[in-house]
């Protein structure tokens, strides 16, 4: 019993044990919170599976269009005339139907002996080379055919089953037309490159004078950067979003204006060896090639303008292209001269020669009160150059750094002081005439509406220089005009000099600009030269109503004194 006793205590000690420790020193769980219907519906639903990928789309099926043989689709109107070949849907010929090209002949900005060589424009390129020569040499199916007058659509297509490559272009009553082109593989669209080869411009000038003329554009109107055709080496890719990019020369554009801001540019050169050239010593030409670039699967859409670098024109497009017209530094001056030369034309005369004679003639009318004022300067620097000369020849004898020159200096000014002379007069004429002489230049250069422009007689094209030839020898008659006249004209100038040597210098100053005029565009020596012949007029009419004063006596003085 003793025994039992002692179990019988020790479970009833360990029970108790179990209790106190229960109930001071465990706790009890927290009670399980209740549990909404959605979330236990969301605890319990099975977790996500990934998404059964789909199944591909079967390729539609394409229907066959096939060209037989290649043939061309004209498209013209009052503007152009574009041929278009059916074998690679690209364009043969793109003639500017209001001008001709250095040999007389309608102007094409095609080079069709590059292109044959390089491409031509409307030429796709693609990811796969082999679909891209295959797509290239392709005869499609032309609507409509044969020669069509603009306004007009005309589709190109051409189709195996598998692909399908489209290429229409949208032709209206201006130089713009509306593009697009696709090739659909039966289920997307795949990227593609829209390139015009070849170079731009008019290449009867030859490839020397067509490389210096010709540069590359990009950009947008309001910030355009221009790239000499020299100056592109390999392929330069301009990322978009652009809103234009193409070629230019001096008087004519082809540009891309993008349908997509997505789509980019790629400027290069592409060398070719013309058809009998000799030029062993020289690089072969580099004509510039333009790429549209599509990275989307989608047509790539985008408009194309080949035209003149007429102001009227250029503002018809949107956005307006009138920027293209580069007037240069003295834009300022350039463009109110075109506006009054172009508004002579139009109302008075409709000859440009004879439009810059009057132009010439209101402007020397105009600065008349400022040439007034430098002769009457002149001929008091020419009264007083007797006393100028008589203080350097005192101080002759010093060297050029010598600090006593500057004494000779501070007595010269005093003695313009004292006259009322300002030394700097009379150069002020000739330094206006400056901007005007550098804005002509610039007008002639860049206003299409002088090219080809004749005068009289032997003056065919104001925008170049003058070719008069006599007995077989290059006899440039204007400029010959011109020095004579300047030469007239600075002896009847009063000179604001006493010495010889200057006075030698200035009278070699005439046959020194008739060089330099030599080449220049003879709309630029006929401004020059009316300048001379008015200025003769108003120089005879200064001299008789302004006989210069006889000159200042100087007393002989000592020389002055060294140290």
């Amino acid at each position: 019993m003793e025994q039992e006793k002692r179990v019988m205590i020790a479970f009833a000690l360990s029970f108790a044990c179990l209790i106190v420790w229960r109930v001071f020193f465990m706790k009890e769980p927290p009670a399980p919170s209740k549990i909404s219907p959605a979330a236990q519906s969301k605890a319990v639903s099975p977790p996500p599976q990934p998404p059964t990928p789909a199944k591909p789309t079967q390729p539609v099926a394409l229907p066959v269009q096939v060209g037989s043989t290649p043939q061309e689709v004209v498209v013209e109107s009052a503007l152009y005339k574009v041929t278009f070949s059916t074998q690679g849907g690209v364009v043969k010929s793109w003639i500017l139907s209001k001008y001709k090209d250095a040999k007389d002949q309608p102007l094409d900005v095609v080079n069709v002996e590059a292109c044959a060589a390089l491409g031509f424009p409307m030429t796709v390129r693609l990811a796969d080379p082999e679909l891209t020569n295959k797509l290239n040499s392709a005869n499609y199916v032309a609507t409509p055919t044969g020669s069509v007058k603009a306004p007009v659509k005309l589709q190109l297509v051409y189709s195996d089953g598998k692909i399908q490559a489209r290429k229409q272009f949208t032709f209206g009553t201006g130089y713009e037309v509306q593009a697009e082109v696709s090739v659909f593989d039966g289920q997307k669209y795949l990227p593609l490159d829209v390139s015009w080869p070849g170079g731009f411009g008019d290449h009867s000038l030859g490839a020397q004078l067509e490389d210096a003329a010709s540069q590359a554009l990009y950009g947008s109107p309001s910030n355009l950067t221009t790239v000499a055709q020299r100056k592109v080496e390999g392929d330069r890719s301009i990322p978009g979003p652009l809103e234009l990019a193409g070629m230019e020369d001096r008087y004519f554009v082809s540009i891309f204006l993008p349908g997509s801001p997505g789509q980019a540019f790629r400027l290069g050169r592409q060398e070719w060896t013309p058809p009998g050239w000799q030029g062993k010593d020289k690089d072969k030409p580099k004509p510039l090639i333009v790429t549209l670039v599509n990275p989307l699967p989608e047509p790539s859409a985008f408009r194309i303008f080949v035209a003149p670098k007429d102001l009227d024109v250029l503002r018809s497009v949107k956005p307006p292209l009138d920027s293209l017209v580069n007037f240069g530094w003295f834009s300022f001056v350039a463009k109110p001269l075109f506006l009054g030369l172009r508004y002579i034309y139009d109302r008075w005369v409709h000859n440009y020669g004879w439009a810059i004679v009057i132009l010439t003639i209101f402007i020397n009318l105009a600065m008349f009160p400022l040439k007034l004022k430098s002769i009457r300067s002149a001929q008091e620097m020419q009264r007083i150059a007797p006393q100028v000369k008589a203080i350097q020849e005192r101080y002759k004898q010093y060297k050029f750094n010598d600090p006593r020159k500057n004494r000779m200096n501070q007595e010269i000014m005093k003695l313009y002081q004292e006259h009322h002379i300002n030394p700097l007069g009379g150069c002020l004429p000739m330094l206006l005439q400056l901007p005007f002489l550098y804005a002509f230049y610039n007008v002639l250069s860049a206003s299409i509406e002088l090219r080809h422009a004749p005068w009289i007689l032997w003056i065919k094209d104001l925008s170049s220089p003058d070719k008069f030839h006599l007995l077989g020898l290059p006899l440039p008659i204007l400029p010959t005009l011109m020095i004579v006249t300047m030469f007239i004209l600075q002896k009847m100038t009063p000179m604001t000099t006493a010495d010889p040597a200057q006075q030698r210098m200035m009278m070699i100053m005439p046959l020194v600009f008739g060089i330099m005029f030599y080449n220049f565009a003879s709309g630029l020596v006929l401004y020059w030269l009316t300048g001379n012949i008015v200025g003769i007029a108003q120089q005879a009419f200064i001299n008789k109503m302004m006989p210069p004063p006889a000159p200042v006596v100087v007393a002989k003085k000592s020389p002055a004194a060294k140290g």
